[in-house]
């Protein structure tokens, strides 16, 4: 058996049947005593609060007042938990060093081979995305320390590039990560419903004494995107909906079908031709920019006025960087 099965067993052994001598856990799990010792040492080493008496009665034992949640990480879920936090450092996660400590402590006790593995795997998968500022940490702490303690937030609010700059009243449900951005979802007292901020555009916050409650079941990523990306049928006959045809090369369609707006629309789909059905507000306002990007690689079949848009575009910024 490998030691840290041996050691699982000893520790649920000692939980289980109180007080028990090295003797009798070795019968037990038909290994030699000195086993047993190894063992318990590890288990001390690793901060189980075992206690040892000796005399006729005495043996090892775990003191009532203790509870324990023992938790042994095999090489997968090693590998798995060094992966997750170079995801989570690079998304501006507010809470790195929490997370470092944790880590610390799994290579701390990690045998010679299982540390050299563990540092492989820290440099062999790495993550790059938009980083988010060393300011922003504080206010993300601040909006996880609400949200779990249910606190009312008051925040000064700037909307768009230009836009002015609000008070607002908010009750705080949850973060969400998503495009590189951090985002907070929760109850707007000022237009009084459920609304989405994004956390760079906080130009200060201020936490309220009165607590709230959160809805039950309540997500707020299904919030975000159900906000941000139009409904795929808004109408039960989907005559709301304006049919999109573009062909071009393969690789281009590609990623226009993988961009988080056209994957949602995406009707239909050949190798040299991609069918969508868009609601008219973001045909005509997010689209035509991003059609821009893939230059002469794709072609608008239909509808006419989307290629028509896509020129008083080009147009226009062209008239803008000559001037």
């Amino acid at each position: 058996m490998p030691k840290a099965d041996n050691m699982l067993a000893v520790l649920w052994l000692l939980k289980s049947r109180g007080r028990v001598t090295a003797h009798q856990l070795a019968e037990e799990l038909e290994v030699h005593v000195r086993t047993i010792y190894r063992c318990i040492d590890a288990l001390c080493v690793s901060g189980v609060p075992i206690v040892s008496e000796t005399g006729r009665d005495g043996g090892y034992y775990i003191p009532d007042r203790v509870k324990l949640e023992p938790l042994f990480f095999d090489a997968e879920e090693q590998k798995a938990l060094v992966h997750a936090a170079a995801f989570a450092r690079e998304a501006g996660y507010p809470f790195e060093s929490a997370l470092d400590r944790a880590l610390s402590k799994i290579k701390r006790y990690a045998t010679p081979d299982q540390l050299e593995r563990l540092e492989r795997h820290e440099t062999r998968l790495e993550v790059i995305q938009q980083p988010s500022t060393a300011s922003r940490i504080p206010v993300l702490t601040e909006l996880e320390l609400c949200i779990e303690r249910q606190f009312s937030l008051e925040i000064i609010y700037r909307t768009g590039y230009d836009g002015s700059r609000t008070k607002r009243l908010m009750d705080p449900y949850g973060l969400v990560h998503w495009k590189g951005k951090w985002y907070v979802v929760g109850y707007c007292h000022l237009r009084e419903e459920i609304r989405s901020f994004r956390v760079d555009r906080i130009g200060g916050l201020a936490r309220i004494g009165n607590e709230f409650e959160r809805p039950p079941h309540f997500s707020a990523r299904d919030f975000l995107l159900d906000s941000l990306l139009p409904d795929s049928d808004p109408e039960p006959d989907g005559s709301s909906l304006v049919s999109v045809i573009i062909e071009g090369n393969p690789q281009a369609l590609d990623d226009l079908c993988g961009h988080w707006l056209m994957g949602r629309a995406l009707a239909e789909r050949t190798e040299h031709r991609a069918h969508f059905r868009l609601d008219e507000l973001n045909l005509y306002t997010q689209l035509p920019y991003y059609l821009l990007t893939f230059g002469g690689k794709i072609r608008i079949i239909e509808p006419e006025e989307l290629r028509t848009c896509l020129v008083e575009i080009t147009a226009s910024l062209l008239d803008h960087h000559r001037s």
